[in-house]
């Protein structure tokens, strides 16, 4: 499935930054309400629904704004924006992700995943610059994927990913020569001819780890292919090792066949993960202790109350929440799948969607007909993506008019090459 591109005609508003004005005791931190800059020196994802998770102390940081875009209101930054887009035409395009706040979303010129967008990026070489609105390792798989004279701008260098940073190069290697030890050369195929291990990468990882996997023969995995990359994986090897989420691998792998005592969790601050080496040799796949920090926040009993109060709703989960959660829901898919399923339903429906806020409030201004809310009654907005402000987008945009290109994401030779190798191998690998 494409990238959808948008006109300023088909989009609803459903900001979430007015809902955070409008009731203050329903957001998870009363600080998303202030703009983003003002957190810009201090370490850390921002707030929202990751900002307890460990911050990797060598994440880019995002510049002071320049005040003239602290200072503009509403109205004129959309304005600039507006005008910088008219003067660059077809030098530039943007991406903007389903999570973003709809303040950006209006100004995209293709939103999706950030598979779709990734693909968007490589279906437009005369662009001289890719803008994406998303996150860092989305930045990075653009540059991937894009053409060499292509510079790929991420508005703000601070939008990280809690989850990817989850699974850090250094803990992975380490990860590899445990298992080594234990299972011997993990490329040399057995006289099953199948290797001890297959290393599987979400998408949201970085490049390196990326990297990594086209290294020793894995593959990089999306939500909507993760099954098919799977038995891809499953048909080289006698296990898989896959990160950096947990949720995702668990419920796939299960939604296989494969049994839960056959998927140790990987903690890459014990032994073995904390381990057998028994335990190691009986895998099927290893999962590597990650996680989404705003899929994480559904529970079983959001799921009950929302039956109680709606009976006949249907209820949609993101693979990435815990397994319970998927259990107990009516269907999981990506935000791709979330998005058709609502515009694929011929009834007035009721669906309760457990995924990030922004998409679920734009679903819901943009299908009517139906009754949509999110899952978790309180407003809390993937807190990386939610850096990516009108003001950021103004600055880079004019810089490009400008002629000087900021907060280019770049990934080096060394590295890029086996990332794409990895990449080839999950756009081969199609959903059966």
């Amino acid at each position: 499935m494409p990238a959808t591109r948008i006109t300023l005609a088909s989009r609803a508003d459903a900001s979430v930054a007015a809902a955070l004005v409008a009731g203050t005791d329903d957001s998870c931190t009363t600080d998303l309400q202030a703009p983003p800059w003002e957190f810009d020196r201090v370490p850390g994802y921002g707030p929202g629904s990751s900002m307890a998770d460990a911050f990797p102390p060598a994440s880019p940081v995002q510049g002071e704004l320049p005040a003239s875009y602290r200072a503009a209101s509403d109205e004129e930054l959309h304005d600039r924006i507006r005008r910088a887009k008219e003067a660059l035409g077809e030098r530039a395009v943007i991406l903007g992700h389903f999570y973003q706040r709809d303040e950006i979303v209006q100004h995209a010129d293709y939103v999706g995943d950030s598979f779709q967008l990734a693909r968007a990026a490589t279906e437009h070489p005369e662009a001289e610059a890719i803008v994406f609105c998303g996150v860092h390792f989305m930045a990075e798989t653009a540059d991937l994927l894009s053409g060499p004279d292509q510079a790929v701008v991420l508005p703000h260098l601070g939008a990280g990913c809690s989850m990817a940073d989850m699974a850090d190069i250094d803990e992975v290697e380490d990860c590899w020569e445990q298992l080594e030890d234990v299972l011997g050369p993990l490329d040399e195929p057995g006289d099953d001819g199948l290797v001890p291990v297959v290393p599987v990468t979400y998408m949201n990882s970085s490049a390196a780890i990326k990297g990594f996997v086209g290294r020793h023969g894995g593959i990089v995995c999306t939500s909507s292919n993760a099954r098919a990359v799977l038995e891809t994986a499953l048909a080289r090897g006698r296990r898989v090792l896959f990160f950096p989420d947990q949720h995702l691998g668990r419920n796939t792998a299960r939604a296989m066949g494969i049994p839960l005592d056959q998927m140790p969790l990987w903690n890459p601050r014990r032994r073995l993960g904390g381990s057998s080496e028994r335990d190691v040799r009986a895998s099927r796949v290893l999962l590597w202790h990650g996680f989404c920090s705003v899929h994480r926040r559904f529970t079983v009993a959001q799921i009950d109350q929302a039956r109680t109060e709606h009976p006949g709703v249907r209820v949609i989960v993101h693979p990435e929440c815990p397994m319970d959660v998927v259990d107990a829901a009516d269907e999981s898919g990506s935000t791709d799948v979330i998005r058709r399923a609502i515009e694929g339903a011929t009834e007035p429906t009721t669906f309760a969607i457990g995924t990030e806020i922004n998409l679920v409030r734009r679903l819901a201004a943009e299908n009517p007909q139906h009754t949509i809310f999110c899952l978790d009654p309180v407003v809390c907005p993937c807190s990386t993506m939610y850096r990516i402000h009108p003001a950021y987008l103004a600055w880079a945009l004019e810089k490009l008019v400008d002629g000087e290109v900021v907060n280019r994401i770049r990934v080096t030779g060394e590295v890029a090459r086996p990332a794409r190798v990895a990449l080839d191998r999950m756009l081969a690998a199609t959903p059966s």
